[in-house]
């Protein structure tokens, strides 16, 4: 009998085709003057890609554009991915975006929010960062925005100094399942509410509060980190805690033409209940005032004209 963990592995597999499968049928069908653009979009089962598939359809119905979603392993490839022109647009962490300004990173909005969380086992000893001393965690993906917040996130909890923690990077279904056979004792992320990958987890699971985290982070970094709440039961059996919140961006080349990067914008506007991800409990940004909040990325000339055209 296959274990919970691999029957979603299959089902996320099967959605992954299903949507790229439905992205190229509608873009066959659009008009051949739709320009296409490739989408840096991250793991599939994760906030950025089911977003990423959600906007590919708004884009194919409204013949703006035709998207087409790339799996990654997170922010930092979908960085690397823009820059060298393998990609069109990319989804990132904020914070993972600041880290990386360049002439050629712009903006079209600032989209939704991260939730960065950690988890152990429901009868794990850990109830804070603090005591994750000596112990092994995943810390996200090589590539994923996540292993910049992990390094953030243990530094402001005292736990920077080398060999206080054991830091492996695994992608977010494998470290779910070394969670679940004991093999690490906790999984640090960044996504959304619930991410999939620890929605039916095989074992209950609980979040650590990281209130105490957020503080120092804003002092540090700035306003790329806020205290965001976290419901009870998110996952299973749970506390309601607060974790770190990070905005997400929608980045493009600034090659992409400024008709396009403006069509972009009006789906953001205009179809914005059409891109809410399962995974977007209490993370909706989608409206013009925080649209335009993208920190130190400037907006792309053509996305900044389309909302001074329509908002002033």
């Amino acid at each position: 009998m296959s274990r919970p963990a691999e029957l979603f592995d299959r089902r996320t597999a099967l959605r992954a085709a299903a949507l790229l499968a439905a992205t190229a049928a509608a873009a066959a069908c659009s008009s051949g003057s739709s320009p296409e653009l490739r989408l840096a979009a991250g793991e599939v089962g994760g906030f950025f890609w089911e977003f990423s598939g959600l906007l590919a359809d708004a884009a194919a119905a409204a013949n703006a554009a035709r998207i087409v979603p790339i799996i990654t392993a997170g922010s930092v490839d979908n960085l690397d991915a823009l820059r060298s022109g393998s990609a069109d647009l990319a989804m990132t962490l904020a914070d993972t975006a600041y880290e990386s300004i360049g002439d050629d990173l712009t903006a079209i909005g600032c989209v939704y929010e991260n939730y960065f969380q950690i988890a152990v086992r429901h009868d794990s000893p850990v109830y804070a960062a603090s005591d994750l001393r000596g112990r092994t965690v995943s810390g996200g993906a090589v590539g994923s925005g996540a292993a910049l917040v992990t390094e953030r996130v243990l530094d402001a909890a005292g736990l920077s100094a080398p060999g206080t923690v054991e830091v492996i990077q695994l992608s977010m279904q494998d470290a779910a399942r070394a969670l679940s056979d004991n093999e690490i004792d906790a999984v640090m992320w960044a996504g959304g509410l619930p991410t999939p990958a620890f929605a039916d987890p095989p074992i209950d699971i609980r979040l650590l509060d990281l209130s105490t985290v957020v503080a120092d982070l804003r002092r540090r970094f700035g306003t790329a980190y806020e205290a965001v709440p976290v419901p009870v039961d998110v996952y299973g059996r749970h506390a309601a805690v607060t974790t770190v919140g990070i905005p997400n961006l929608l980045l493009a080349r600034s090659s992409v033409p400024d008709r396009t990067a403006a069509r972009l914008v009006d789906l953001l506007l205009d179809r914005s209940s059409a891109l809410v991800p399962r995974q977007a409990i209490g993370s909706q940004f989608l409206d013009a005032q925080s649209l335009i909040m993208t920190g130190a990325v400037p907006l792309h000339p053509g996305a900044e004209a389309e909302y001074r055209g329509r908002h002033g």
